[in-house]
């Protein structure tokens, strides 16, 4: 059988410093641990107040997303040699509008200053209705007076137009009058005549009591009585008339002579002229009267 010497030979010998590394490895884990569990709070309460506070709107509004809480931060690794780990950092506390929306104060003031904005809301609407009210009051206003102006200047023309008919229609009467009473004092005038003797026929439409134009035969009186004194010798195409306006004294005396339409011949107008004068006077008409002024009518052949 092997002697025991032989199986201690068999068994793995121990290494130089095998003692000193576990002893350096412990050591270690005991420095990592301590620096762990220094780090860690283990306080199980948190002394910190907290409180709720239910905030409203009139307005309504969507909900922003909840705030989360960072993550933790991940285990710091061993150290391969025995340093001390670092402290970790502790979470920075929430941002102060959170903690802003969670004061009752804060919530008030915010209900007050919506209050405030819709109040000057409301305000400007009923200022901007009322100057919109102004606005079509003298719109309106505008439209009357402009309407009343055009009824009053129809209204005008109207009566101008009446006054200028009635006073047409005046005048019309007027004239109309006018000519009646004409007519009646000149009726009035032929009886008067009539009653006083006048000498014109029955059919005569004068006023006065004796015609003052010459008779019907008075023209061939003077015809006859100047038709002696003309001296005409030469050849005349056709028949052409000269008059002559004559004027003379009451008792016919010529005093003038004027040739008033030329027959077209200058011989035979002066002939005419010098007849007249040759002729020296005109006979009485059938009242014994010699008309003046008396246009007399002249032809060569007649």
């Amino acid at each position: 059988m092997p002697s025991t010497d032989d199986r201690l030979d068999l068994v793995p010998r121990d290494e130089p410093g095998a003692v000193r590394s576990f002893s350096f490895a412990l050591i270690v884990h005991l420095l990592l641990a301590a620096a762990l569990t220094w780090g860690v709070s283990w306080k199980s309460n948190d002394p910190t107040i907290s409180f709720e506070a239910e905030l409203w709107s009139n307005v309504q509004q969507e909900a922003a997303p909840a705030l989360e809480a960072p993550p933790p931060a991940p285990p710091t690794p061993p150290a391969p040699e025995p340093v001390p780990a670092p402290v970790p950092t502790p979470a920075p506390p929430p941002p102060a509008k959170v903690e802003a929306a969670a004061d009752p104060d804060i919530a008030l003031e915010r209900k007050k200053k919506e209050a405030e904005d819709k109040k000057t809301a409301l305000a400007l609407i009923e200022k901007a209705d009322k100057a919109a009210k102004e606005k079509a009051d003298k719109v309106e206003k505008i439209l009357k007076d402009k309407a009343l102006a055009q009824a009053k200047a129809k209204a005008a023309a109207q009566a101008k137009l009446e006054a200028q008919k009635l006073e047409a229609q005046k005048e019309q009467d007027a004239k109309k009058q006018a000519a009646a009473d004409a007519k009646f004092r000149k009726d009035n005038l032929a009886r008067m005549n009539a009653l006083a003797g006048a000498t014109g026929t029955p059919d005569a439409k004068g006023s006065a009591l004796q015609s003052s134009g010459p008779s019907a035969s008075y023209g061939g009186k003077v015809r006859a009585k100047v038709k002696p004194n003309v001296i005409f010798t030469e050849d005349i195409v056709g028949n052409p008339v000269a008059e002559v306006e004559v004027r003379t004294t009451l008792d016919g005396t010529i005093t003038s002579q004027r040739l008033v339409k030329s027959s077209g011949n200058k011989a035979w107008d002066d002939a005419v002229i010098t007849a007249i004068v040759r002729t020296v006077t005109l006979p009485r008409d059938v009242d014994g009267r010699v008309p003046t002024p008396l246009i007399i009518s002249f032809r060569p052949k007649d």
